[in-house]
């Protein structure tokens, strides 16, 4: 396990320690019943005291995710209650049914770089959960599925030469001479020659960030924000600063207070129908964050993977269209609209900044694949826009099931706001709820959510958690809503009750 240290920061190296193994245990990179690296092993691997090691120790075991016991070691945590986990004996043996005796155990030894992977943990759910709200994505029903893949069957047999070739690393010229329709349509100017297409968003997060990013890099971003992009740049080493955001988006005048502090590298933001929380950002707060990245000569990643989805009136322009030194790196899905499974983004960028980004993607991949992009295209070109409109008269239906529900249903303490566009809902609950209880509550009724903590860096745990109201029909929506109240309800402190004395440390 590499756990990299930074000494000259304010932040206390046992804090450090317990940060990190913290994050990669909720990440799933550390599974439950794994015996953690003894206190004079992790002393001698970090170059620290004994003291320090234990101090660390002590504060996950404070925190409930692991356990220690004397002549035993320290283990993760799983699935068992606390008092069970007393009385279990985690001691190695070397014929038994325990981790310890498995062929794959020698792999601990192994040194990973992954400080944190919260993604790919709240990706997927159990089979039992009936109301899968966790996901932010689209009913499959909505989608054009079944045009995509006779375009793709036409161009298979029409056109075989073409998957007996490489495309381009920039990505498919055709392709990209649509996209520069349909951003002009949205007053973004590009030629396809300033756009690199990418395998979905989180692909165009990983080049900016394995591009520019590097260790001690400082990157901004907002409180909270979009899970992958935090593991991302946290994977980089990134000294991640996050700014705390109100109806109009992110805080421009606290993020230049701590800019005179500590000079951006990068300014990660998603300011059309935000996720998790569904605030835009305004046109006024667009400029300001523009102007602030010309001063201080970094780069904006502006991710956009919602802005079509708007409910009544369009966004505000985006801080690309505004961009004419290059300061801005601007990325399109059109993956969770269209068509998951065909994982297509484009990239905007100028001058050295897109050479950089092109030769990123040829090292990662020899560029996405072709056939997905050509099938994309043709709908994008002819279809996309009555699609879209649709689309949108749908999902505003169900904010309106959800809105609905959660007026009629809401228990004490819970507040949120209705977005103008986009497919989340950010949910604020009361302060002092146990929302691991909550969860695990909530999975055994089979509802699932995006707990809030993990859209947040190195936080507390947050009273909050994130549904996506657009992944299932309406009466699923309205029935997997009343349940989930209903859970909150009952996991929810009567007033008056007691608050736990110790916060948690992550």
């Amino acid at each position: 396990m590499h756990i990299e240290l930074k000494r000259g920061s304010s932040t206390k190296l046992y804090v450090q320690i317990a940060l990190t193994i913290a994050d990669r245990i909720r990440s799933g990179l550390i599974e439950p019943g794994t015996r953690l690296p003894s206190i004079r092993k992790m002393t001698t691997d970090l170059g620290v005291s004994l003291v320090t090691v234990s101090k660390a120790y002590a504060e996950l075991e404070a925190i409930q995710l692991i356990t220690c016991s004397q002549g035993k070691g320290c283990y993760v945590r799983g699935a068992v209650q606390p008092d069970q986990m007393e009385d279990m004996d985690f001691t190695p043996r070397i014929n038994g049914n325990n981790e310890s005796s498995t062929p794959w155990n020698w792999q601990m030894a192994l040194v990973d770089y992954l400080p944190r992977a919260q993604l790919w943990r709240h990706f997927d759910t159990s089979p039992q959960v009936e109301y899968e709200f966790h996901m932010s994505s689209i009913q499959p029903e909505l989608l054009p599925t079944r045009e995509i893949i006779d375009s793709a069957y036409r161009l298979t047999s029409d056109h075989a030469e073409r998957m007996a070739a490489y495309g381009s690393f920039q990505g498919d010229r055709e392709l990209r001479q649509t996209f520069a329709t349909h951003f002009a349509e949205r007053g973004l100017q590009a030629t396809p020659e300033r756009m690199l297409i990418t395998s979905g968003a989180q692909q165009g997060i990983d080049l900016v960030a394995r591009t520019f990013v590097g260790p001690g890099d400082v990157v901004y971003m907002e409180a909270p924000t979009y899970t992958g992009a935090i593991d991302v740049f946290t994977s980089r080493g990134a000294k991640i600063i996050t700014v705390p955001m109100d109806d109009e988006g992110m805080r421009i005048d606290l993020l230049t207070r701590l800019c005179d502090t500590y000079p951006p590298k990068l300014i990660y933001t998603i300011p059309t129908y935000h996720n998790p929380t569904g605030i835009t950002m305004s046109a006024r707060r667009r400029a300001q964050l523009l102007n602030l990245a010309q001063s201080y000569h970094c780069l904006i990643l502006e991710d956009d993977p919602f802005a079509d989805l708007y409910f009544r009136d369009p966004p505000p322009a985006s801080i690309k269209s505004m961009d004419g030194t290059g300061h801005v790196v601007y990325i399109k899905s059109f993956s969770k609209v269209l068509s998951p499974g065909c994982r297509v983004a484009c990239a905007i960028a100028d001058g050295s900044v897109l050479t950089r980004l092109v030769a990123a993607k040829s090292t990662a991949d020899l560029g996405s694949p072709l056939l997905t992009q050509k099938a994309l295209q043709s709908f994008i070109q002819n279809q996309y826009g009555d699609y879209v409109s649709r689309l949108r008269d749908e999902l505003y239906s169900r904010l309106c099931v959800a809105s609905e529900v959660l007026e009629r249903y809401a228990t004490t303490g819970m507040h949120w706001r209705l977005p103008e566009g986009g497919l989340n809902l950010w949910l604020q609950l009361q302060h002092n709820l146990d929302m691991r209880e909550l969860h695990r509550q909530s999975l055994a009724a089979g509802v699932s959510f995006l707990p809030g903590s993990a859209c947040y860096v190195g936080e507390t745990d947050t009273s909050s958690l994130r549904i996506c109201f657009t992944v299932t029909d309406a009466e699923l929506l309205r029935e997997g809503l009343r349940v989930l109240c209903g859970v909150i309800e009952r996991v929810t402190p009567q007033q008056g009750g007691a608050v736990a004395d110790r916060l948690p440390l992550i």
